[in-house]
């Protein structure tokens, strides 16, 4: 089993080390404090959440953040975001879908920046039976066993049901028992017994109360997801959008990204 509190205790404290750091690598004083409004999927939310009031400390801006997946029609998902035109600087999201919107000219490319990469984990409620996942056949069989099923729908909910399932040949043996949760992180509806089985993505489980993550996908059944950051086009506070982006791929961010279940992207 992984914990789902590992390194979240001191991941504050080693957020704020970073400050003198940060100021290094900005090399010089910030000309004004600005409003950085940043929109974040689940995936990432973690570590920036950690990360960000160092860059705060360290620069005067202010981080007025959002949450939202990556894809999908839901009101918050980034794409719809961006198409009703939210006063939005920097998006961090998975790693395709933020290369279509750069396709669109929706996002700056020259900003976009590889931050972590991701696995989809398996989740159940606290203290119930954990199935063993170790192998494709053991997943196989967990699947069919469950009494239902929860996934997310952004990358990993999109990769299960579209590719995964179907690849195990298991569309038809799921359907009335395997469900995409929207707008709501998939352990929370693991916590409260509404799904036997919750997928997603680790960093999203890891830190959600009431529920127990049973391990990761087996490799030849795992999908790994990246996220990206970039600047949004015709963005308010770029400059301050880009030191934002420079600070979470920089090396020293990278301990507390690998705290919250991803693993960072190296430079």
């Amino acid at each position: 089993m992984i914990s789902t509190r590992r390194g979240q205790q001191w991941l504050p404290r080693l957020a704020l080390f970073l400050v003198t750091s940060l100021l290094l690598m900005l090399a010089g004083p910030v000309a004004r404090a600005d409003e950085v409004r940043v929109i974040s999927s689940g995936g990432f939310a973690a570590a920036y959440k950690a990360l960000a009031p160092a860059f705060e400390k360290a620069t005067g801006h202010t981080l007025v953040s959002g949450w939202g997946p990556s894809m999908g029609e839901t009101k918050n998902a980034i794409p719809q975001r961006l198409a009703r035109q939210e006063p939005i600087d920097v998006v961090i999201m998975v790693g395709s879908a933020l290369d279509q919107l750069v396709a669109r000219g929706q996002l700056d490319g020259a900003t976009r920046t590889v931050l972590a990469s991701s696995r989809i984990a398996m989740a159940v409620r606290k203290g119930a039976p954990q199935p063993a996942i170790a192998t494709v056949e053991q997943l196989k069989d967990a699947l069919l066993a469950a009494k239902s099923i929860a996934y997310s729908d952004s990358a990993s909910g999109v990769y299960l049901s579209q590719v995964l399932f179907p690849r195990l040949g298991l569309t038809e043996a799921l359907k009335g028992k395997a469900r995409m949760i929207p707008a709501e992180p998939v352990g929370q509806v693991v916590a409260r017994g509404e799904a036997e089985l919750g997928f997603q993505q680790l960093s999203e489980l890891q830190h959600v109360d009431g529920i127990d993550v049973v391990g990761l996908l087996p490799e030849a059944a795992q999908e790994v997801t990246l996220f990206s950051a970039a600047v949004v086009n015709g963005a308010a506070h770029a400059r301050a959008g880009l030191a934002l982006i420079r600070f979470l791929s920089s090396p020293d961010a990278a301990p507390v990204i690998e705290a919250t279940g991803l693993t960072a992207a190296r430079r």
